[in-house]
């Protein structure tokens, strides 16, 4: 008997797969062809943390107002809260702060509209 090869094996010899691959092996496997998904995804993740930097930057400047000092605790809560956040978002995904630059230097401070991102010293303009 022959296997699609060509190659004559006898009865009591088993059909040989040399230098094949099957599925349930986890041989057929895709080449990393596209980045482009991966780099999207990863640019969407930069963007999210961003955000969340200026939400910390808000906390900063909002525990040092003196007509907050009655919610204080709150202020510091929260502030540790984001933080928490922002430390675990970088270590999940391995952001790392020469990509975030990256990023920033890549988009010129542009969001997906196309308008102007609010900076934090735009925002501390606009809170005074």
């Amino acid at each position: 008997m022959r296997d699609k090869f060509g190659k004559g094996f006898g009865p009591n010899e088993k059909f040989s797969h040399e230098g094949q691959h099957h599925p349930k092996e986890g041989g057929y496997r895709r080449k990393k062809h596209h980045h482009g998904a991966k780099t999207f995804r990863r640019g969407r993740a930069i963007e999210f943390l961003n955000r969340l930097n200026v939400k910390r930057a808000t906390l900063k400047q909002q525990l040092a107002a003196p007509e907050l000092q009655s919610i204080n605790q709150v202020l510091v809560g929260e502030l540790k809260a984001i933080e928490m956040v922002i430390n675990e978002f970088t270590q999940l995904f391995e952001i790392h702060e020469e990509e975030i630059e990256q990023y920033d230097s890549l988009t010129d401070g542009k969001d997906k509209s196309g308008e102007e991102s609010a900076t934090e010293d735009e925002e501390t303009q606009s809170d005074q």
